[in-house]
């Protein structure tokens, strides 16, 4: 059974930097390309990343394209999101999905419409 557990949320101002991260288990964690989401309070779910399984190629949507950065350590079974000049519009729960979006996915529906295995997320909260 697929596991996912995200960590890393807090309170940040806004400039500020955070790292999430998701230790995956139950899966071939290395075979499988892995993405971030987040859903901010009464809004659907939006794409934030993807990563390849070998940790190669990274996609990001517009909005944190040059702010956030994807990365992947397969030996620990974990996937990470460097978040740097966090802003308001960053406020969201963050979840880890398996599997890879394309570049341009924008909205994702509601969580319970998303079809791929996620975590239980990981709230993000930026504020002055």
């Amino acid at each position: 059974e697929v596991h996912l557990v995200e960590s890393g949320g807090d309170l940040v101002q806004p400039g500020g930097s955070l790292t999430l991260s998701c230790t995956a288990s139950g899966f071939r964690f290395s075979s499988i390309g892995m993405s971030w989401v987040r859903q901010a309070a009464g809004k659907d779910v939006k794409w934030v990343a993807s990563i390849n399984s070998g940790g190669v190629t990274s996609l990001y949507s517009d909005s944190v394209k040059g702010r956030f950065t994807v990365s992947r350590d397969n030996d620990k079974n974990t996937l990470y999101l460097q978040m740097n000049s966090l802003e308001i519009e960053d406020n969201a729960v963050y979840y880890c999905t398996t599997g890879r979006f394309p570049a341009g996915t924008t909205t994702l529906g509601t969580l319970e419409e998303l079809s791929v295995p996620r975590g239980q997320g990981t709230q993000v909260t930026v504020s002055k």
